[in-house]
């Protein structure tokens, strides 16, 4: 590794590690609703934000990041982006803090680019391996967080509304499941993004219902939505997030890194045209979920909707012209959502329609990660897996000091892992099979 990679990876985790830290970018959908209880509302503490950070994404890390990057030169930026999320979020929130989120975003680039092997080595030396079935955990969260518009509106609006748009969604991800792969005419083949679809359909249908909502008087036209306001704190953080979409895009032209497991695969077999129509398909299909969620978060993702991937591998081994382009690709892309936050702005619906966004995202999250650690736990020990997730989530209810609700599931199977490894060394536990 020469020093200009390092550099480039130094900087990128650092970078996201401190967006992270002052809550403007998280590269973990499921983490992005929670960000504005801490750094908005203020109804979560800091301690509960860093544990649902943890318990979200450290499964995710070495359950599914880092053991697709082994099989190849290449990081999964999974391994890289969930564990930033981790450490900005338990970096405190102040100026050492922030000086401590990115020398240790940039330490973990650089650490992991040079002991990835190292890494999971530590984990398979355990007696029992339950790095397979950690990366269960997140299983349930990207298609379940497809459905929180139909609940969204059902929480506004009542069941029949709510069960239209869900039945809608369904629908559309259905169709695209069926016929969302195609063959451009110059022979590319485009897949598009089943959840990103259904979401795109949800969010439709509830911001339609939303636009139909008559205000109390008139007086209220001039109001600015939730969503306007959340959109400004993306833009005025505009040039820090553009320049951390320029890194992803060098670091991608490096091959440093690759924004899902089929471009990786591709471009560590040198098939880089093929691995830039896969990600840049896989951008088309991510649109709707990113601006949606950056929309009613005011939150970001450190590389937007991954449309810079596409540019960082069209670019293999031009990192500097990728990362000028990675950077103007954010930058219209979140010039995009102003436009998009003005048009919602000027129905008296959409305000009301953020609090029923915000509850909707929790509950979804909290059943699918309760789920996933759930599925994870039976698969560590079967037969006592979901007795130990069941048992922990309404324990936690009872605690003094409970754990958010999201945090249970995956906290309680990376628990039941390590408890399975001491009672196997104790020779009170025998591995099923």
């Amino acid at each position: 590794m020469d020093i200009t990679q390092i550099i480039v990876i130094g900087a990128l985790g650092a970078m996201a590690t401190m967006l992270t830290n002052k809550g403007i970018a998280v590269f973990n959908d499921g983490l992005r609703p929670v960000m504005p209880e801490y750094h908005h509302d203020g109804v979560i503490s800091k301690k509960e934000l860093a544990a649902t950070s943890f318990a979200v994404s450290f499964g995710l890390v070495i359950g599914f990041g880092i053991p697709v990057s082994i099989g190849a030169s290449i990081l999964l930026i999974h391994s890289l982006l969930l564990m930033t999320d981790i450490i900005g979020t338990w970096t405190p929130n102040s100026k050492l803090g922030l000086a401590l989120a990115g020398i240790l975003g940039a330490a973990w680039g650089i650490g992991l680019t040079f002991g990835l092997q190292f890494i999971v080595n530590i984990f398979e030396i355990l007696p029992v391996n339950f790095l397979d079935a950690l990366g269960m955990v997140g299983n349930p969260i990207v298609v379940a967080f497809s459905v929180f518009p139909g609940i969204a509106v059902a929480y506004q609006h009542g069941f029949k509304k709510g069960a239209l748009t869900v039945g809608v969604a369904a629908l559309a991800m259905f169709l695209t499941k069926q016929f969302g792969s195609f063959t451009l005419p110059g022979g590319a083949q485009v897949t598009l993004s089943a959840e990103g679809m259904t979401l795109l359909a949800g969010m439709i249908f509830m911001l339609y219902f939303a636009i139909k909502v008559k205000g109390d008087s008139t007086d209220n036209q001039n109001l600015v939505s939730i969503f306007a306001e959340r959109v400004k704190k993306i833009k005025k953080n505009m040039i820090l997030l553009s320049l951390t979409g320029g890194l992803v895009a060098a670091a991608t032209s490096l091959t440093l890194i690759a924004g899902d497991p089929i471009s990786l695969s591709l471009m560590d077999s040198g098939q880089f045209g093929e691995a830039g129509l896969a990600a840049l398909a896989r951008g088309i299909g991510f649109i709707p979920l990113v601006f949606s969620t950056a929309i009613v978060t005011g939150v970001y993702s450190p590389a937007g909707t991954t449309f810079v991937f596409a540019i960082g591998i069209f670019l293999q081994g031009n990192p500097i012209l990728a990362f000028v382009l990675g950077t103007v690709a954010m930058l219209v892309e979140i010039s995009l959502l102003d436009g998009a936050a003005k048009g919602l702005d000027r129905f008296p619906g959409v305000r009301e329609l953020g609090e029923h966004i915000r509850t909707a995202m929790n509950r979804v999250l909290e059943i699918a990660l309760l789920v996933g650690g759930a599925l994870a736990s039976e698969q560590i020990a079967p037969g006592i897996g979901f007795f130990w997730v069941i048992g922990i989530y309404l324990l936690n209810r009872t605690a003094k000091k409970p754990l958010v609700d999201m945090a249970v599931g995956p906290v309680a199977a990376i628990a039941l892992g390590i408890i399975v490894n001491i009672l196997y060394v104790l020779s009170l536990w025998t591995p099923a099979g």
